[in-house]
């Protein structure tokens, strides 16, 4: 199953993508993909309500705007440094215990939606990753149950302001949590539709250009050592959103480094999980 969410900011209709690839809205189910939707099963609910109904939902208008595939969770946390190259060209060291930092999800958006490039930004940059959606409350969770507590996987660009984030002092969140530096999507798959997300390629293109191409093979720590890590240290609620890192190749590891400039073209994808693009604008709020 792949969920979607569409139609204007803030008011996305709840949607799937059938096996045919037919975008399909599910208004009719009148509830949306949020915390209280996964909490109470809604992936069985909603799976058995589309053997009765799945012939007679509409498709969703043709250009409708594409949004977040789960609305704005309770939190959206992220790893650092777990790739090893990536640590290498962003001069640290490989870490011995996962690196955590939050992103504020007023920053979420969705796979098409514009990156806007805040005001007093010289260092908006990219950063493709391997998202996991989190289905029911975790904590305390052993790494060999973890996979119990996934609902599934998406695409995520998590970007961010290197200047921001290592040279205004205090956590890295402040360099990550800009309006629509996450971008998530195009859909949710259903953990059942990805068996292995430790070996999906992930790659990133600037202007056209391939600079991050890498595999998820390659994370320092597996997604059953992230969910046993984190719920040692908080509760992961239902929808929450684990961002697993980025690969080595993003503007910061450069030789001098690049940075986003306005109408720079960002386009990435990860196997099984679909592919986004976001053009850099500079904030209209600025």
């Amino acid at each position: 199953m792949k969920l979607i969410r569409f139609g204007e900011a803030g008011k996305e209709k709840p949607g799937i993508i059938d096996a045919a690839g037919n975008y399909l809205d599910c208004s009719a189910f009148q509830e949306d993909w949020n915390e209280a939707f996964f909490e109470n099963n809604g992936l069985d609910r909603l799976d058995a309500w589309l053997e009765a109904n799945l012939e007679s939902l509409n498709k969703i208008p043709e250009n409708s705007r594409i949004g977040s595939p789960v609305a704005r969770p309770s939190k959206i946390v992220c790893i650092g440094l777990n790739y090893r190259k990536h640590a290498i060209e962003s001069g640290m060291a490989v870490p011995e215990i996962p690196i955590i930092f939050m992103k504020a999800t007023s920053s979420l958006c969705g796979p098409f939606d514009p990156i806007y490039i805040p005001k007093n930004s010289v260092a908006t940059d990219w950063e493709v990753e391997l998202a996991v959606v989190i289905g029911k409350r975790a904590k305390y969770v052993s790494k060999e149950n973890a996979i119990d507590y996934i609902a599934g996987y998406c695409l995520h660009n998590d970007v961010s302001e290197r200047d921001f984030q290592l040279r205004h002092g205090g956590q890295w969140v402040k360099g990550k949590s800009a309006d629509n530096f996450a971008p998530l999507g195009p859909f949710l798959a259903t953990k059942f539709e990805i068996p292995d997300p430790h070996n999906l390629r992930l790659w990133l293109k600037l202007n056209g250009e391939t600079i991050q191409d890498s595999n998820t093979s390659d994370l320092v720590f597996d997604i059953p050592t992230l969910i046993e890590h984190l719920s040692q240290y908080m509760t992961l609620l239902p929808g929450d959103v684990i961002s697993t890192g980025t690969p080595a190749g993003v503007g910061l590891g450069f030789d001098p480094p690049k940075y986003l400039s306005e109408g720079d073209v960002v386009e990435l994808g990860i196997d099984g999980l679909g592919v986004s693009r976001q053009v850099a604008i500079n904030d209209p709020e600025a």
